[in-house]
């Protein structure tokens, strides 16, 4: 957490500090106790005249005692390739405060107010004028790891003409566009032209985009339902080092020129870990994009390079909070060989979900510049989330909020297990679409999207159907938001806090509705002390964006008592880490499963008693949705 401190408060410590070192040394010998200070507070040893009260005194060693060191910050990192720095914020602008400095910078080279690109005499000239103005500095040069294998096939694959399909964007490395699909990809190339581009350019971004327009075609057992779509592909780097810097710029160039494209799928990443103590540079970025231009990026997990023994942390740009982050399982649902691991900041866990990616003896099988081919690798699982992203978003209508909590909670199930390692996120998700949009016959599912505008947006009116006065359910709810991120704000990343409630509806003796809520979640209740931060964050994922509160299935499991006229309720409580942060309310999407203890399916009396109080119910019907998907999307030609 970085603070801003004025000179004058400075110096004013620093005269305080040296007056009481100067009393402990001369009345205590150098050290004093807690009795002695308690002595001193109670007037019981003479204090000799000195600036500093009896009181102040007491209080500045009380404070000492906490402070494990101090020192001044110098940030000296030899460099001899460009890096992205990050400057502590002040007073003064940063391209003004560089040329006091001598180093004069171009706007085209800042990717916000503090964070710019330096050559590497830029870097040296900062690190010996100022070193302390350095707040975070990574390399620039990013470099691609790759676990791909290709096989040439001579089976040709027939695909007809696309129609009216949806539209994912592709940001990766160049696109081959003579292969059997090519019809179904508008390509636009966004790399320097006076970099020469190879035919092993072709293959990373080829693989990926075949994937997503035709995966299920040659991966038969992945078939997921979701159909063919069409892609934007953006080439952005080549297959070996590039400039994170430059691919920033592009990326939300990108997305501000293609607005009509709300999923995007970004498989490029870097084979350099992530700092534990605050957020890469394009994971920064591309949290800032989709705040601010309601898009959802989904994003490979990154490979641990074969040469690298042991764990391995994920690499920039997977610890993006806001995107979806999919590391790569094998067949049997356990981490691959080259899986690597969060999570980020110590606290946020990433990657969010996992699906099959490829190993050593299950490759992918892709379609490559020169034919079929054989991969592996996190870059091949992402597109696969993508597809049901894009699924979720354009052909059902939901909001990205609700499209990631879906696959959280598919991914997620019953049999939720924390995931310690940070290695497979909340789960693996299931293959065809069909398991995260149908339930099962025991089973009610339903979703509820809002706005925050207030403190706390809530219903108390949930029906849930009871069996003599008890509700034989099983309950989980799963929350998720995309909020404003503040990089400067170190750990302190995330801008908006949302508290999810979820539970039965009680009433204490002056008629007041409280919900108790399924993890027992006592934050917010005015009745009790404040909870500790660090407990909040613990048991409640206090300032994550993804909340996913749940009951464990267990035999003999006993239905729940009935409060007062047996309703259930919803509480979303805000709270802004700064002050003003937020002008307009910050859309969420819950999902709720209710899970019959007894198998017996209950879905039209809930219906029925949603209806009666007042609720408009819409079942979601995937080939309903999917006909007027056709219809909204189809050509109209005027006589």
């Amino acid at each position: 957490i970085t603070h801003f401190v004025q000179i004058k408060d400075l110096n004013r410590a620093i005269c305080n500090l040296t007056e009481v070192s100067r009393l402990i040394t001369s009345m205590f010998g150098g050290k004093i106790t807690t009795l002695q200070l308690d002595q001193i507070n109670k007037k019981r040893i003479n204090y000799p005249a000195s600036e500093l009260a009896r009181s102040p005194f007491a209080k500045i060693v009380v404070d000492c005692y906490y402070v494990h060191h101090f020192s001044i910050d110098k940030w000296i990192m030899p460099t001899t390739v460009p890096a992205i720095i990050t400057l502590y914020k002040t007073n003064i602008q940063t391209k003004t405060l560089l040329l006091n400095l001598g180093i004069t910078i171009p706007e085209a080279k800042m990717i916000d107010e503090t964070t710019i690109r330096l050559d590497p005499s830029e870097i040296r000239a900062l690190q010996e004028k100022a070193p302390y103005l350095i707040a975070m500095q990574t390399h620039d040069l990013s470099e691609l790891n790759l676990e791909s294998i290709a096989s040439i096939s001579s089976d040709v694959i027939q695909i007809p003409d696309p129609g009216n399909e949806p539209v994912i964007g592709v940001i990766d490395t160049p696109f081959y566009d003579n292969t059997y699909f090519s019809k179904w990809v508008n390509y636009e190339s966004r790399i320097d032209s006076n970099i020469e581009i190879r035919q092993e350019d072709y293959y990373h971004g080829t693989e990926v985009t075949s994937i997503i327009v035709d995966g299920p075609t040659f991966n038969p057992v992945l078939d997921d339902g979701c159909g063919r779509f069409r892609v934007r592909h953006f080439g952005v780097a080549t297959a070996g080092p590039f400039s994170s810097f430059r691919v920033l710029k592009e990326i939300r160039s990108i997305i501000a020129e293609n607005s009509d494209i709300k999923v995007w799928n970004l498989s490029l990443g870097s084979v350099m870990e992530i700092n534990q103590n605050f957020i890469s540079p394009e994971g920064a970025e591309l949290d800032r994009i989709q705040n601010d231009y309601d898009v959802v990026f989904v994003i490979a997990g990154t490979n641990k390079p074969k040469s690298h023994i042991g764990q391995m942390k994920i690499g920039a740009p997977a610890d993006s909070l806001n995107s979806i982050v999919v590391n790569a399982v094998t067949r049997d649902g356990e981490p691959v060989s080259y899986h690597r691991v969060g999570p980020v900041l110590s606290f946020f866990h990433k990657p969010d979900i996992s699906y099959y990616g490829g190993d050593t003896n299950e490759k992918m099988r892709v379609c490559t510049p020169t034919g079929e081919g054989a991969v592996c690798g996190t870059s091949f699982a992402a597109p696969w989330i993508t597809r049901k992203v894009a699924f979720l978003i354009y052909k059902m209508g939901f909001s990205r909020e609700i499209a990631k909590a879906l696959l959280i909670d598919a991914a997620a199930g019953w049999n939720r297990r924390d995931d310690l390692t940070h290695s497979v996120g909340y789960g693996v998700v299931p293959i065809h679409i069909n398991q995260i949009l149908h339930t099962a016959e025991d089973e009610i599912r339903f979703v509820m999207t809002g706005t925050t505008d207030e403190y706390e947006t809530y219903t108390y009116n949930i029906p849930v159907p009871n069996v003599n006065d008890r509700h034989p359910f099983f309950a989980r709810a799963t929350l998720c938001y995309f909020p404003r991120c503040v990089r400067t704000q170190g750990v302190d990343y995330t801008s908006t806090e949302m508290d999810i409630h979820f539970g039965r509806v009680s009433e204490n003796k002056d008629h007041k509705a409280s919900i108790k809520s399924l993890d027992n979640n006592q934050q917010g209740d005015p009745v009790l002390l404040g909870l500790p931060e660090a407990e909040a964050r613990k048991m409640y994922r206090k300032w994550d964006n993804i909340k996913l509160i749940s009951d464990t299935i267990k035999k003999n499991s006993k239905p729940r008592k009935m409060y007062g006229s047996g309703m259930w309720g919803l509480s979303v409580r805000t709270k802004e880490r700064l002050k003003g942060a937020r002008e307009q309310g910050l859309q969420f999407g819950v999902v709720i499963t209710l899970k019959e203890m007894n198998g017996i399916n209950r879905i039209d009396e809930f219906i029925k008693l949603c209806m009666v109080r007042g609720w408009i119910v819409n079942r979601i019907d995937v080939n309903n949705q999917l006909d007027i998907y056709t219809h909204g999307e189809e050509d109209i030609i005027f006589n």
